[in-house]
């Protein structure tokens, strides 16, 4: 039998984890540079077949019972002559995973290991056509803060016809911003140097007759996961509060090359989990009360509160769903691999994508234009394009609706609330229906399993790795990522492998769905682990409220197919006004 310290060295030797003895220690610790040999100080290399109980292995030294132990984890068992044979190469290892943490790899390298949505044999059309959006109606101000709710596309036409500039709007802002934080803590840095520079130019170029678009001189707020030259990128971690990462990320140099204007960096839960953060808990402007979802909580809360033209937001897992759902704003989620992540904060290389979050459907449209395709830096981008039509007829498509939520027995939780939510969701389907739609009821019974869930903290658990070695994580106040970067080094590479394989299935399945249909319509909350692991598009739109607090509900499509999509959602807005209603602040 291997004693207790022999079988947490060889963890510990083979960079697995030290995670056992900080959990049975009385004084939890972490030992960043000793959980691996450098190949300066690789031991004599013995194996020991036989040690008595008292034998006590040297630092750093790997013996078959060890091997013997680990298997128990792997779910694998070997003899002690296949253990004998592997021990030199185990020692050889280690010295290759020292090289690799000496590369001290910087965030922005993705991994060449790509995830691709697309199932064999799916083709695409690459007919692109000029973006159009609508000519809105809008009302002139008699006062500025009259606007703090108005869509961009309300906004962009009061600034192209010079109705308001940008500089006036900015500022009212950046007073709305400043009034409601106390309250609501949404905002982590404000950037208001960098506004008003934007802002001012945005005014001249109008001034001058150099329009770029909707976006030009509208103020926007982004998740603090974003990098932005000059200002702190905190990650919602008190490790991290004064920390600069001194590069614009890809959607903020989109954005700025759209004319947007930057406000603030808005808060994300502690590493982009929940709306706690070290600054405090982001609230909903429904209710201060009340969370604001997470881990875009910053997002959705200013959005809500009419502090900001629009947001960025993300989503790996509910990100951005999450507070979309809880304070009534809509969001677009893309097709995995439409919009770079360079300069994001990496949850997990095949997971993450960013979120337009808005107050109608077409603004996520007008944002999602900027700043969608290749920027020569994320190896996942797909090129392809996104032709959207304001005026299309969506009964060109077919549409249905997951049963499995609209009918049966509720899920487990607070039934009450639950069946509330589900009543407001039916008259969408009513809505549908009252548009001569004949909606396609669907049993969708594509099942991701859970175990494909541990790829996404497999990899969190390597973007997070130099954090774990250097022993930051032991100043996350948030205690969930750093036990899952710790349970997840125990994941063997070919379990990881092998769950990527199937969800390989996951993704055919899924694409078998939408070969009798176009988009269909699903509760909100159900729609998250599904579509995240295949990486198909969703749009979350405000449908009603429940006890005074928003309920939404959710489309989904083919994967690509965010501007048919999107029209789906705003015939649903065009003829309903609960996108319409904001919080009294």
């Amino acid at each position: 039998m291997i004693d207790r310290r022999g079988f947490l060295q060889l963890l510990s030797t083979l960079g697995i984890s030290s995670v056992l003895s900080q959990a049975c220690s009385p004084s939890p610790t972490l030992l960043p540079t000793s959980t691996s040999l450098p190949p300066s100080t690789t031991p004599t290399r013995t194996a020991t077949l036989s040690p008595t109980p008292t034998t006590t292995p040297v630092e750093g030294e790997i013996t078959l019972e060890m091997i013997a132990a680990a298997e128990k984890i792997f779910g694998i068992e070997l003899t002690d002559e296949e253990r004998r044979e592997i021990l030199e190469r185990l020692y050889e290892n280690i010295e290759l995973y020292q090289t690799l943490r000496d590369e001290k790899l910087d965030d922005t390298v993705m991994s060449s290991m790509v995830f691709n949505p697309i199932p064999p044999g799916m083709t695409f059309s690459n007919e692109r056509r000029p973006f159009r959006y609508s000519d809105v109606d809008v009302e002139i101000p008699e006062q500025i803060e009259d606007v703090a709710f108005y869509s961009v596309l309300q906004l962009a036409k009061l600034i192209r016809t010079r109705k308001i500039t940008s500089t006036e709007l900015t500022e009212m802002y950046l007073a709305r911003l400043r009034r409601l934080d106390p309250t609501l803590e949404f905002v982590v840095t404000f950037t208001d140097e960098l506004a008003r520079e934007q802002a001012r130019r945005a005014d001249e170029e109008i001034q001058a007759g150099n329009y770029r678009g909707p976006l030009h001189g509208i103020p926007y707020g982004i998740k603090d996961l974003y990098s932005v030259r000059g200002y702190p990128t905190t990650w919602g971690a008190e490790p991290f509060r004064d920390r600069i990462i001194d590069r614009d990320a890809s959607v903020v140099e989109k954005l700025e090359k759209a004319g947007a204007v930057l406000l603030a960096k808005l808060s994300t839960g502690t590493m982009a989990t929940g709306d706690d953060w070290f600054g405090g808990f982001t609230r909903n402007p429904w209710n201060p009360e009340w969370g604001a979802g997470g881990s875009s909580a910053g997002p959705g809360s200013a959005t809500a509160a009419g502090c900001v033209g629009f947001s960025i937001g993300t989503e790996t897992n509910g990100s951005m769903t999450s507070p979309c759902d809880a304070c009534g704003v809509s969001g677009l989620k893309p097709t995995f691999g439409r919009v770079s992540r360079y300069g994001v904060m990496t949850v997990a290389w095949s997971w993450d994508k960013v979120t337009p979050m808005c107050r109608t459907v077409e603004d996520c449209a007008v944002v999602f234009n900027a700043i969608y395709g290749p920027d020569g830096r994320d190896n996942t981008i797909i090129d392809l394009p996104f032709n959207w039509d304001p005026d299309f007829d969506i009964r060109q498509l077919r549409i249905g609706y997951r049963t499995q939520f609209f009918e049966g027995e509720l899920m487990d939780g607070d039934v009450a609330f639950r069946r509330g939510v589900r009543e407001e969701s039916l008259k969408v389907l009513d809505f549908f229906r009252n548009l001569g739609i004949d909606l396609v009821p669907l049993d969708i019974d594509v099942n991701p399993m859970s175990a494909v869930g541990f790829t996404m903290m497999c990899e969190n658990a390597a973007a997070a790795d130099e954090m774990f070695r250097s022993g930051q994580d032991d100043l996350i106040q948030d205690p969930r990522w750093p036990n899952y970067w710790r349970e997840h080094r125990f994941v063997p590479a070919v379990e990881y492998v092998q769950a990527a394989r199937y969800r390989s299935l996951v993704i055919q399945e899924m694409n078998q769905v939408f070969e009798d249909i176009d988009v269909y319509i699903e509760i909100t909350w159900t729609s998250c682990w599904l579509t995240n692991t295949t990486g198909h598009p969703v749009v979350v739109v405000p449908c009603g409220f429940f006890s005074g607090r928003p309920v939404s509900i959710s489309f989904v499509s083919r994967l690509f197919g965010e501007a048919e999509l999107l029209a789906v959602a705003k015939a649903f807005q065009d003829g309903t006004e609960y996108h319409l209603r904001h919080p009294e602040l």
